[in-house]
């Protein structure tokens, strides 16, 4: 089973670094960048300067979960529609292959 977690190279401040995020965070930290007119690297460039504890993809993470709740929109860019799930309990089943 593939993770949804992908692993992307940055610069950010002259400096080569990897990040670990699902591809909703990714397409939402792009988008932010794009609607404040900046590039991707200044972007987590100023997410690391300000970031007080925890690495740097929980950080982006609490970014740009901040940013929607901030902005008042609903929706943090997904890769597939999510379904709608009535008010019930849910169980999952998780299998190690």
């Amino acid at each position: 089973m593939k993770s949804p977690v992908v692993k992307r190279s940055i610069v950010i401040a002259g400096h080569k670094t990897s990040v670990s995020l699902e591809d909703a965070f990714w397409r939402g930290l792009k988008e932010i960048a794009n609607g404040r007119e900046m590039t991707l690297s200044d972007l987590v460039a100023s997410i690391d300067t300000d970031r007080r504890h925890g690495n740097l993809s929980s950080a982006i993470r609490l970014f740009v979960l901040d940013h929607y709740r901030q902005t008042g929109e609903e929706r943090i860019p997904q890769s597939e529609p999510r379904e709608i799930q009535s008010p019930r309990v849910v169980h999952s089943v998780l299998r190690a292959d």
